[in-house]
């Protein structure tokens, strides 16, 4: 194979085998439209892989066949040279319109793409797959066979599937395309380095910019959660008021307005991690029981991400107290009654911090008459905790949703284990210091602390990520 030339796949099989999901998966493309209606792909369509922009392989959907008794008898009688068979083939059957779909899905071949027939191996074997296997063993190019599990409940027909495919391919894969896992993609790509040893050097280039372009989604996703560490560390609201009786009002509003931020940087964050592991059109979604669509500020996404009692007894009401308020007053103007008013306020709902740590009224020397109130930063950086968590494991459903599915994921049970709680739970004090020194530099605008603490947080971070990409299922 010509260095120059681009590595090109046409995904073959009978109509309705998972041919459009297989090819979804592999080029990591959402956009590929998948129907369980049989015969709908009726032109050939390419998709090819970027990565840094540069095309690396390219793989090509295909029609289903529809005349292949009809076909294999045309091309076992061909004597012409093997390498014009199948253009004399589309030559002499180009104006028959029972020939549309064999015509169109011998393009690609006919200039010299390889091949991966895709089967189901949840059904048994037929005559007219054993038709197809030998319509493609003529063509002598290089080729797989892939044994689309999809029904992982029905492997009886699996072993049947494999000794016939074996008479006719190169090599051969089980595959779920709907269930691939990163690894499992790189895997059978390894496997296409077999089929024909002029195409392994390609081949390898191939997955060793795979490889770089997954290590480089890792940092890219660990700087996406180091922003929205950074992002909510540092963030406050603030409103100035002159009426003494709307104190409790403004500072209600502002605590709501604190959360939407919240909620609107973490929203952000998990958008971004999504499109950087290209699924772009589809919105995924969580399970409906998934910790991340609780409120980041409830009792039960601390409890259930893995919190101690005394934790979430610090903790307080945390949607109140463990957001930090103050409110500066100038005294002139003001009866002493505002002060039994705002310490009733910022009191109320902290039991569990006690007296000395609630937000006390300070003089700022503000315009006569006039309250600057302020919500945030963070007080208790157990929220910071609960962001990462949520963080890795919406990564952790990101990386194992195939691209070809377009169904919404279904509950793996692991809520229902007491033991199941977030990563964060796990670390070891080292780990949580490191956590804690970071935090509270952030929250005082220490840069140059933030600098120091960033670098070893940000390896800690791309090692754990390395670790949940090697996970079978995602955390819920």
């Amino acid at each position: 194979m010509d260095n120059t030339v681009i590595p090109t796949f046409a995904i073959l099989g009978h109509p309705n085998e998972g041919k459009s999901s297989v090819v979804s998966t592999l080029a990591e493309d959402d956009s590929v439209r998948i129907s369980p209606v049989p015969g709908e792909t009726r032109r050939c369509r390419e998709y090819p892989v970027f990565v840094d922009k540069k095309e690396i392989i390219r793989f090509i959907d295909t029609p289903g066949f529809q005349q292949p008794r009809q076909s294999l008898k045309w091309l076992a009688g061909y004597s012409g040279p093997d390498r014009e068979m199948l253009s004399d083939f589309i030559t002499a059957h180009r104006s028959d319109p029972d020939f549309a779909d064999e015509c169109e899905l011998f393009f690609p071949l006919a200039d010299g793409a390889g091949i991966i027939f895709v089967v189901d191996g949840s059904r048994p074997v037929r005559r007219i797959d054993k038709m197809e296997m030998e319509i493609l063993r003529l063509t002598g190019l290089p080729r797989m066979a892939v044994i689309n599990t999809k029904e992982k409940n029905r492997a009886e027909f699996i072993e049947d599937w494999k000794s016939e495919a074996r008479k006719h391919f190169n090599t051969i894969r089980l595959f779920d395309a709907h269930r691939a896992t990163y690894a499992e993609r790189i895997n059978l790509l390894e496997s296409l380095k077999n089929i024909d040893q002029e195409w392994q050097p390609q081949l390898e280039d191939v997955i060793s910019a795979f490889k770089q372009d997954w290590q480089h989604r890792i940092d890219d996703t660990v700087s996406i959660m180091m922003d929205l560490l950074l992002n909510t560390c540092g963030h406050t609201v603030k409103k100035t008021c002159q009426d003494e009786s709307q104190v409790p009002v403004i500072k209600k509003q502002l605590q709501e307005q604190y959360k939407k931020d919240i909620d609107r940087f973490e929203k952000s964050a998990h958008k971004n991690i999504r499109k950087r592991f290209k699924h772009n059109i589809f919105n995924y979604e969580l399970p409906p029981h998934s910790i991340i669509h609780e409120d980041l500020f409830s009792k039960k996404s601390w409890r259930v991400l893995g919190l101690k009692q005394w934790q979430l007894a610090a903790a307080g009401a945390a949607g109140g107290s463990a957001i930090g308020v103050k409110i500066d007053i100038a005294l002139a103007g003001l009866s002493f009654g505002v002060f039994t008013a705002i310490g009733g306020l910022l009191g109320g709902g902290s039991a569990a911090f006690g007296a000395k740590q609630a937000t006390g009224a300070k003089v700022k020397g503000l315009p006569l008459g006039r309250m600057k109130i302020k919500v945030g930063p963070i007080k208790n950086e157990q929220i910071l905790y609960i962001l990462i968590d949520r963080a890795l494991i919406y990564f952790s459903h990101v990386i194992n949703w195939a691209h070809s599915r377009r169904d919404q994921p279904e509950s793996l049970g692991l809520r229902s284990d007491p033991q199941k709680k977030g990563f964060s739970s796990h670390w070891n004090a080292s780990v949580k210091k490191l956590f804690s020194h970071f935090f509270k530099a952030a929250q005082k605008g220490d840069w140059v602390k933030v600098t120091a603490e960033k670098q070893q947080l940000t390896d800690f971070l791309v090692s754990a990520l390395k670790d949940i990409s090697k996970l079978k299922q995602p955390i819920e």
